[in-house]
């Protein structure tokens, strides 16, 4: 996952200087990262993030743009849980940073997607909302066939509403349900790219780019690689069922076999492994790929129908099925 925290770790230090742009950040990293508990009738507020780094910049916003307290643990890895895992709290004031960023409306009642000021925002509020959901629970895969940019979300509700965000973004993304778990997932290799360039990490789309375009190349070489080995394999397996398929013919025809075909034939003998251009330049007088193939239809056909007319085998009926299929 080195994409990932290369990602994070970029995005965690993105000046962003509107406050609308803030408040939004803040609000989709408390909704993706755990968010809201209700404890004695009170809420309380705990997101858990695995970055230290997103962690102190969701500190640092609540401080600054609300002037609320917040308490910062720690918790190392233990037992199935992987990684050192970092959890914001605030306790005393809860109740108002949920109502100030629109997690709770005004009857208490939680919202359901995200909140109705990012829904109803500008492109950056979407913007926003997008690097809060990635920081607080976002992962992006190497470049190659299964790439993907994937925010993990707490429900269906949240899922769509930032799939609405990223159509906002004119950028296409789609809502999945994997093992009861709600995720966006963008696969589209130019469609992620443009994603983080949204979001501001600028340096990791180009490093992201290049690793790309180096599989691309890879993939392209090995497919040529393997086109020209077939190639071959196929042209070696034609030269042999070509060359077969002569001795036959002139066997078969013995001293009926006329001199110019009796040449071209026995030119394809004794190189089987040339093409039928340097046939040509190999006869004398030199002869055209064409006539040179000619000559040789000739001699099979000719060498054909004189089986038939002996019921005895044709030139074909020593070749297995695989140089029947590669025989031209």
């Amino acid at each position: 996952m080195a994409m990932t925290a290369q990602v994070k770790a970029e995005l965690a230090t993105t000046a962003v200087t509107k406050p609308c742009c803030r408040r939004a950040e803040v609000a989709a990293m408390l909704r993706f990262s755990g968010g809201l508990h209700l404890v004695g009738g009170k809420i309380i507020i705990e997101a858990e993030l695995d970055t230290g780094a997103a962690a102190r910049r969701l500190r640092t916003h609540i401080t600054d743009l609300f002037g609320f307290d917040s308490d910062l643990l720690t918790v190392t890895s233990s037992g199935l849980r992987r990684g050192t895992r970092y959890v914001l709290r605030v306790l005393k004031d809860g109740d108002a940073l949920a109502r100030q960023t629109g997690l709770v409306d005004s009857k208490g009642r939680p919202a359901r997607g995200l909140p109705p000021q990012i829904v109803s925002g500008g492109v950056c509020d979407s913007e926003a909302a997008w690097r809060g959901a990635f920081l607080a629970h976002g992962s992006l895969t190497e470049p190659g066939r299964s790439m993907a940019l994937e925010v993990t979300c707490p429900g269906p509700e949240a899922a769509l509403a930032l799939v609405g965000a990223a159509r906002r973004l004119q950028i296409s993304s789609k809502a999945r349900e994997v093992r009861n778990v709600d995720r966006v997932v963008i696969r589209d290799g130019d469609a992620i790219a443009a994603m983080l360039t949204r979001l501001g990490a600028h340096e990791t789309v180009l490093a992201w780019e290049e690793r790309r375009m180096r599989r691309e190349v890879r993939a392209s070489a090995n497919r040529l690689a393997n086109f020209d080995d077939a190639n071959l394999r196929r042209s070696a397996r034609a030269a042999v069922a070509a060359g077969a398929r002569v001795e036959r013919a002139l066997e078969i025809l013995g001293d009926e076999v006329p001199e110019h075909l009796e040449k071209a034939g026995k030119l394809r003998i004794e190189h089987k492994q040339a093409s039928l251009e340097e046939l040509g330049q190999l006869h004398d007088p030199p002869l055209t790929k064409d006539a040179v193939a000619g000559r040789i239809r000739r001699l099979l056909a000719t060498a054909d129908k004189r089986a038939v007319e002996l019921g005895i085998p044709d030139t074909e009926s020593g070749l297995s099925a695989e140089l029947l299929d590669d025989d031209a």
